[in-house]
């Protein structure tokens, strides 16, 4: 038995059950099956009586007979079943919303039960939604193991006999049957880490006889998770470094020397010069930069980049820029004509929504080289878009572009571009030094002289009219404002405020022809967002009613306050970067997160983050704590954070010391000669393409 068979062929699948364990489960080969790990485990000892449940009581264990089933309709052509459970304490109800049939063949009266889930309380009576449920005598009959392990499934798995009783048997006689699983950690660091060897952690893990034990496996799988995730980050970078041909941009000419003496209209802060000087050495080192730039919203990342890209025309080469919207892209571009204006540099602009005409000419001006800089969106990727000599390539909010289309950029020149990446939503630590191992971090840790921290506060509707008698006074001061809505239109099934019942109610209260609103969303044509959003710019309108399309590419000075309407339905990060379309001014700005009176913990937590602090990357480490890796803005595609075991949230300590036990490793033996097992890992590794691997 190998772990790459077909699952088809261990006893207890065969075919049929093989393509339900495929689609509902992902797993395909028996080492799928070994790595889908039980999420629970339960101690068949501890066993609760339905009249000692407490309201804390988050996961619970209970015996007894199903006294009764009782079948209701819930809606069109679906029912629900409820099934009242004694366990001689007392009863309590199991409730089935779906299912129900083959819940109903299964259970019969009388018979006794062992169920597990998560007990609450509904109408002053104790019940278990879709509890796990199977017949007492395979608990009771000479278990091997105290602790039961529970695996999700699903209620099609559970049709097929696939239930968490079927997946515990289905493993058990893998493990039964799988030889020795060979080790992939060198015998120095399990030393050293006092770690548990593989085969037994893969075995405990699915079936372990104490919580001690169970404990040791999951630091075990934990750090080799982990460990391995390092090395081929820092393994890449270090080929990178040691072996990655760069441009070198050794001259500090006209371009950059004139825009830094006659156009910057303030100086620089200790950050940005901080910054440059990092790039500054990237470039004339032979090597191909790789940097990251992290950047609160309005810290001056633009202008960092626009100084790199000038860098490159001193050289002799040209430079691109590419956001992920044309709003954005556009907006880059009107910037960088105002900062250049009298320097003599061509730059351009190539989005989708330009005149065919226009984009031939701009592809025949950029191959034969009259094209120094140019900003664009996706289409700056496609295949007929030449550059005579392109030295530097800027990709603004990198988390939006797959990697493919990243790398569509860098392959556009013989000798790789040096790369620049800028993301206003800052990287939480643990995940900066698990995911970016083959990237340089740059930050920007300070705000332009001038700025003031834009202040926070939580209203809900009864203050709603001293709300809008605050914003009369901004506007009435010469100052703009934005609205901003979760939804475009009234939505059925979720009670919040639309946009257009909001412009109505913004317009009520701000009538014609005194004052003038703006409405921009998504739904709208190019050509209708870029004239709403100009009217706003130059201050015509005075306030603008949007969805999150706003959320980056409007630069707006004399806008001094955000209304973030049904805040609670956004998340930390999206809070974050609408904030920062205010505050871009000398004037103070405000931002008003407007929500419902009552707010789950979750939403508590995250508006209370909002109004505590201005600093992102505070910020996202909150966000990280709440929502966990798998939601981080851009990180889904990453396949990275796809951990078994362990967790970039809580498991801090063990990231660094793996982080710090690979430094150490490479830097001692960089080609890993001293470790066939890892230079075998590396070999197996280098057709996988890695999220923080940019070239």
């Amino acid at each position: 038995m190998q772990l790459t068979d077909d699952i088809a062929y261990l006893k207890g699948v065969g075919p049929s059950r093989a393509k339900v364990l495929a689609s509902e489960a992902d797993i395909h080969t028996l080492a799928d099956l070994l790595d889908y790990l039980p999420f629970r485990y339960v101690d068949r000892s501890v066993i609760t009586t339905v009249a000692t449940l407490r309201e804390e009581d988050t996961f619970v264990v209970l015996k007894g007979v199903v006294a009764n089933m009782q079948t209701t309709a819930s809606g069109p052509r679906r029912e629900r079943l409820t099934v009242d459970f004694y366990d001689g304490s007392g009863t309590m109800q199991l409730v089935w919303f779906a299912g129900t049939k083959w819940v109903r063949e299964k259970l019969k009266l009388g018979v006794e039960y062992l169920v597990m889930g998560n007990p609450s309380v509904f109408n002053g009576q104790w019940q278990i939604s879709h509890p796990e449920i199977e017949p007492y005598s395979y608990v009771d009959e000479g278990a091997r193991h105290p602790l039961m392990p529970v695996y999700t499934t699903t209620e099609k798995m559970k049709q097929n006999g696939l239930g968490t009783k079927s997946m515990a048997r289905l493993t058990e006689t893998l493990l039964d049957n799988l030889p020795s699983l060979s080790e992939n950690l060198p015998a120095d660091i399990l030393a050293h880490f006092r770690l548990m060897g593989r085969n037994e952690a893969l075995r405990v893990i699915h079936y372990p006889d104490s919580r001690e034990q169970l404990d040791q496996a999951r630091t075990r799988l934990k750090f080799e998770e982990l460990f391995f995730l390092q090395l081929d980050y820092q393994y890449a970078r270090q080929q990178r470094v040691t072996r990655s041909e760069g441009r070198i941009f050794a001259h500090v000419g006209d371009h950059f020397n004139n825009f830094y003496r006659e156009k910057i209209p303030f100086p620089l802060t200790g950050a940005q010069k901080r910054v440059i000087k990092e790039m500054r050495e990237d470039m004339r080192s032979g090597r191909q930069m790789n940097r990251l730039l992290q950047g609160d919203v309005g810290s001056g990342k633009t202008l960092v980049a626009l100084m790199s890209m000038l860098l490159a025309l001193d050289n002799g080469c040209q430079a691109c820029l590419m956001a992920p919207t044309e709003i954005l892209a556009t907006q880059h571009y009107q910037t960088f004509l105002r900062m250049l204006d009298g320097l003599n540099i061509h730059v351009e602009l190539l989005i989708g929504s330009l005149k065919a005409s226009e984009k031939r000419r701009i592809k025949r001006q950029l191959a034969e080289g009259e094209i120094e800089i140019l900003i664009g969106t996706h289409a700056l990727i496609e295949n007929d878009v030449v550059f005579r000599d392109l030295g530097l390539v800027v990709i603004d909010e990198q988390h939006r572009f797959g990697v493919e289309q990243r790398s569509k950029l860098w392959n556009k020149s013989v000798v790789p571009p040096h790369i620049l990446v800028m993301t206003a939503t800052p990287i939480p630590r643990t995940l900066a030094m698990t995911l970016y191992g083959d990237l340089d971090c740059s930050v920007i840790d300070e705000l332009p002289p001038g700025r003031h921290p834009v202040r926070t506060f939580h209203r809900t509707e009864p203050r709603r009219p001293l709300l809008f008698s605050f914003l009369k006074k901004q506007i009435d001061a010469g100052r703009q404002v934005y609205f901003v809505y979760p939804l475009v239109h009234e939505s059925e099934k979720l009670d919040l405020r639309d946009l257009y019942a909001g412009f109505d109610m913004v317009t009520g209260y701000f009538p014609r022809p005194e004052y003038q609103v703006s409405i921009v969303h998504g739904q709208l044509t190019a050509e209708e967002k870029a004239f709403e959003m100009d009217r706003f710019k130059r201050g015509i309108t005075h306030i603008m009613v949007a969805t999150t399309v706003i959320e980056v590419g409007v630069d707006v000075p004399n806008a001094t306050v955000m209304v973030i309407e049904n805040a609670e339905r956004f998340g930390l990060s999206q809070l974050h970067q609408l904030r920062g379309r205010v505050g871009r001014g000398a004037e103070q700005s405000y931002c008003i997160l407007m929500t419902k009176d009552h707010l789950s913990f979750t939403s508590q937590e995250r508006i209370r983050t909002m109004c505590s602090t201005t600093d992102g990357f505070e910020i996202a480490e909150a966000d990280l704590r709440l929502r966990g890796p798998g939601d981080i803005q851009g990180l889904q595609q990453s396949g990275a954070l796809d951990l078994r075991v362990a967790s970039i949230v809580d498991d801090e300590p063990l990231v660094r010391a793996t982080r710090d036990t690979v430094h150490d490793l490479l830097a001692a033996d960089p080609t890993l000669s001293r470790y066939p097992l890892l230079q075998q890992h590396i070999t197996n590794s280098k057709n996988k393409m890695l999220w923080g691997k940019i070239s």
